[in-house]
């Protein structure tokens, strides 16, 4: 008799299957539509082939493709498999080894044959049209299972030194999955992938670029090839995509800190940022904003030492996991010649090693255990504008998003277990406001407890919880993260939204019973004992540079007025406004307005393209006419016409413009 599972589906029904049976088949036997429709499937929550046989019985909810993520990730992997083999195909002798999906799209690491040159940009077309090919012909993906040893062989015997090197570090005896594209190519895989070729949409890829990469990351293995596509399940979305691409290129902050002389960085300081005075005025300004909100929040300033005795980054726990982001310090002495009296840097024979520090804090518990801690006293709220330092890989540096040296809006909450909600629920409305003066959206993550992690896991309960509660007093919903919080405490995640629909991970606040512990912070309760402080870690900015980053590119440079390093400029027509035009100046330096003055012998189109590419808010031209009537024509950026308004008039816009969001009163809103 044969032996029949039981698959409940989502409707809540069950379906009796005989042993064997495939997600394919119930696909067929509730409908031909589901069935043509149908491209892989969720078995007991786990994503799966369409053809591969049930274990037993199961949850079973199939995938089509509107379900987008899992559709999106499906077509990425066989867009990545069709790359290898499309390559193989044109250039016999290529060797491949591994191609995921990314964010947006998928590559493939290869070896080109020995006798040619490294793959380049002007082999892409042709790989393009094989990928076609090989779509179009709509070749069935099959899985099958390998002993380690019959795929080794397979491989060393192709020349796959690669694959077959891969292979042979797996555990003896392990059954391997493989892949077939028809009868005719295979790749190692565990999968899953859509049913065939044909699944995918064509005209829905692209191939982009062509780097260097080296075996398994390593530059001392041989030198690869990656190439990189972006996939996508139809036209219209691979569209979108490159037209975000395109306007992104635009909105690339590196290229308009240069425009708008911001900023610029240099080898001499690898990961470090140059600030120029219009750059660092957006910086000031940020820094004021902030320090506005935060004592308003009722937070406590306080500035920390760069360096710290290592022993300290030991027991807090951080050497053992940031270590090889650290840079360490020893005690340098000078070692003088005694002919020539030259002296060079010498390591003390006792030197202390010294670390700078990644993050505020350690120092921040070294200053609350100052002195005795009442539990009257708490919560007590610890902000630092705090420079640090991480060694970030150089090829991870990327303009201001990732530098090696930077600045956060730090802040650690001291405070009781029965606090620790109410704390969270505030820094939620504070970063809220912040947020919403830049016109920013968000969604918010709830990352949970790694699988690496120090504390116990009641504590881990009692944090996690108590976040979510925070979240649910405050009406808002969120998504959560398994394994992905710190090693020492659970976090919500800010993801902004910028206006080309790309996120940005910004703010967080953190819920951490362990540093506390570890570094022995105490407070006196009521009942006259010592407990421990829960120690809330937040940030709304994140980091100086990297915000700044988001904002260029958010406004495409265009900052509002308040933020805008020059508000307005000054700009004549004819030489004989010269005169007016800096006593108009003056009257704007007088009003708090960030000016400047351009008389110079240019024709007036000239110096408004200059200043449109500056990215200055409002240029105020003057000629004859404005000059004997007190007037100025005022042309706003990205607007098509200019206004003439008296000089007060326009005085008046620039002082509501230029006022930050969260000095604007009711009344001038």
């Amino acid at each position: 008799m044969t032996e029949l599972l039981k698959i409940s589906l989502p409707d809540g029904s069950v379906r009796e299957v005989p042993r064997g049976s495939t997600p394919a088949d119930i696909a067929a036997a509730i409908g031909p539509g589901l069935a043509k429709a149908a491209i892989a499937a969720r078995v007991d929550g786990e994503l799966r082939d369409l053809t591969r046989p049930f274990d037993g019985d199961a949850s079973l909810a199939l995938v089509t493709s509107r379900d987008e993520a899992d559709a999106l990730e499906l077509a990425r992997h066989d867009y990545a498999h069709i790359l290898a083999e499309a390559v193989q195909s044109l250039f016999p002798g290529t060797q491949i080894t591994f191609g995921p999906a990314t964010d947006d799209g998928f590559y493939y690491d290869v070896k080109a044959p020995e006798n040619r040159e490294p793959f380049s940009m002007d082999d892409l077309p042709a790989i393009e049209e094989e990928m076609r090919r090989l779509i179009r012909a709509d070749k069935p993906l099959r899985r099958e299972v390998w002993s380690r040893e019959d795929l080794i062989a397979k491989w060393a015997g192709e020349g796959e030194t690669f694959k077959a090197e891969w292979a042979k570090e797996l555990p003896e005896g392990e059954e391997l999955t493989v892949y077939w594209s028809g009868n005719d190519w295979l790749d190692m895989c565990r999968g899953p992938h859509l049913p065939s070729t044909g699944k995918l949409d064509p005209d829905a890829f692209k191939l982009m670029r062509v780097a260097g990469a080296y075996w398994r990351g390593d530059q001392n293995n041989a030198q690869l090839t990656r190439i990189y596509g972006t996939g996508w399940l139809n036209k219209k979305q691979l569209n979108a995509h490159l037209t975000r691409l395109e306007e992104a290129a635009k909105r690339d902050h590196r290229k308009l800190g240069r425009e708008m002389d911001l900023f610029h960085l240099q080898e001499e300081a690898h990961g470090s940022v140059f600030w120029h005075p219009k750059g660092y005025r957006i910086w000031r300004e940020l820094e004021s904003y902030m320090r506005r909100k935060m004592d308003g929040g009722g937070y406590r300033e306080i500035k920390t030492p760069q360096l710290m005795d290592v022993r300290q980054w030991t027991q807090s726990g951080h050497w053992g996991k940031y270590a090889q982001n650290m840079f360490a310090v020893p005690d340098i002495v000078p070692d003088v010649d005694e002919e020539s009296g030259v002296a060079s840097p010498k390591v003390a024979d006792d030197a202390a090693w010294m670390a700078i520090k990644p993050m505020n804090c350690p120092a921040h518990v070294m200053v609350f255990k100052q002195g005795i801690t009442s539990y009257r006293d708490l919560p007590i709220r610890l902000g630092e504008m705090g420079c640090c330092h991480r060694n970030e890989p150089h090829g991870a540096l990327h303009g201001l998003m990732r530098v090696r040296q930077f600045t956060q809006d730090d802040a650690h909450i001291f405070c009781t277990e029965s606090q620790v909600v109410a704390e969270v629920q505030a820094f939620i409305a504070l970063a809220d406001s912040v947020y919403r003066d830049f016109g920013f959206t968000y969604d918010i993550k709830l990352a949970l407890r790694p699988e690496k992690r120090f504390g116990s896991e009641a504590d881990w309960d009692k944090a996690e919880q108590e976040l979510r509660d925070a979240l649910t007093a405050n009406g808002l919903e969120w998504e959560e993260l398994p394994g992905e919080g710190a090693f020492y405490a659970p976090k919500l995640e800010w993801h902004l939204t910028d206006a080309i629909g790309r996120t940005w991970q910004v703010g967080t606040i953190q819920s951490d019973r362990v540093l506390p512990e570890r570094l022995d912070a105490n407070y006196i309760g009521e009942d006259g004992e010592k407990h421990r402080p829960v120690m809330l870690h937040r940030a709304i900015f994140g980091s100086y540079e990297r915000f700044i980053g988001i904002l260029i590119e958010h406004f495409a440079g265009k900052l509002p007025t308040w933020l805008a390093p020059v508000q307005a400029v000054v700009a004549t027509i004819v030489s004989d406004a010269d005169g007016y035009a800096h006593d108009v100046e003056a009257q704007l330096k007088a009003a708090g307005i960030r000016v400047e003055t351009d008389t110079r012998n240019e024709k007036i189109n000239y110096k408004v393209r200059e200043h449109s590419l500056a990215k200055v808010p409002h240029l105020l031209v003057v000629g004859k006419r404005e000059a004997e009537e007190g007037t100025v024509a005022v042309r706003t950026l990205g607007a098509e016409h200019q206004k003439v308004m008296s000089l007060d008039e326009a005085i008046a816009l620039l002082k509501r413009e230029g006022t930050p969001p969260d000095l604007i009163t009711e009344n001038a809103q």
